[in-house]
């Protein structure tokens, strides 16, 4: 297994995957250009992808987040989540995730160590063509869940 990060037209490329973790091309093309891309291979083939963006004033956001469904249950989005964490902590304090309030999807972030932040209402309703059903749930709102980056509090205090 390895992470390796993607620039210009490779993160295109893996438009399938991206669109895993957003099914919409639109919200993904306002994100992808400005954020940063990895992809976890296993066995030579992209299992998982992550774009982060830098949202300011300490935060990295995870815009996607996805795991190819031939892989899943193995540990590769904690893995890619882990990674994000250890890559950005020297110089962001705070890494939030927002999402629907789907039943696979919360859980994932509590068990990576996240923790709830806030809601953003009616996000999907809004910003979405049409209903997203995950996990039996019509998204609605989008939840943010945030991590404090290990590492970010000593630079602070140095």
């Amino acid at each position: 297994m390895t992470v390796r990060e993607l620039s210009g037209g490779e993160k295109r490329r893996h438009m399938p995957l991206l669109l895993l973790g957003d099914e919409s091309r639109e919200m993904i093309e306002r994100y992808l250009d400005r954020g940063r891309m990895f992809a976890l291979y296993a066995g030579g083939e992209a299992a998982a992808e992550c774009v982060v963006t830098d949202e300011g004033g300490g935060v990295l956001e995870i815009k996607n987040l996805a795991v190819a469904p031939e892989f899943r249950r193995r540990g590769y989005g904690r893995a890619l989540v882990e990674f994000v964490a250890r890559e950005f902590a020297g110089g962001f304090r705070t890494l939030t995730a927002g999402t629907g309030e789907s039943p696979m999807t919360v859980p994932f972030y509590e068990k990576c160590g996240f923790s709830y932040s806030h809601r953003v209402k009616d996000f999907f309703t809004d910003n979405y063509p049409g209903p997203i059903v995950e996990g039996g749930v019509t998204l609605r709102d989008m939840v943010y869940f945030k991590l404090e980056l290990k590492g970010a509090e000593k630079e602070a205090k140095g």
